[in-house]
């Protein structure tokens, strides 16, 4: 299985709601970081990190969010996925669309890093209704 299938799985599973399949990808010890100035910002170590502060608190904070990947770019053992973040913050009621870049590294087949870069106007805007 190439690179960028292992990567386009992940998206598919979270589009299913499946956090199982979201992460059978990870490697053990995978390094997650959140862009600075970001709602999660932070690097997390492990799924149970990376679930406990990005996966869950995003599906506490939005309704109906969603990643939508428009480009995915097989860069040898780095996968780099372009596309937008949408959404409803279930505090405010206001819609999130953002832009994003995510760039996976894997070695033998398993997710060992992954950095998400982010324009955090749109969140902000959406968090400070």
């Amino acid at each position: 299985m190439k690179n960028t299938d292992i990567v386009a799985a992940h998206y598919a599973a979270s589009a299913r709601g499946d956090l199982d399949g979201m992460l059978a990808p990870f490697a053990p010890g995978i390094r997650w970081t959140e862009a600075e100035g970001s709602l999660y910002a932070g690097t997390y170590v492990g799924t149970d990190a990376i679930v406990a502060n990005v996966f869950a608190p995003i599906g506490e904070q939005f309704e109906g969010f969603t990643v939508e990947i428009g480009d995915l770019l097989d860069a040898g053992d780095h996968v780099v996925a372009l596309g937008h973040y949408s959404g409803k913050h279930r505090g405010t009621g206001r819609a999130l669309r953002a832009r994003m870049v995510h760039v996976w590294r894997l070695e033998g087949g398993k997710v060992v890093a992954f950095e998400q870069i982010v324009d955090n106007a749109p969140f902000n805007a959406a968090v400070s209704g």
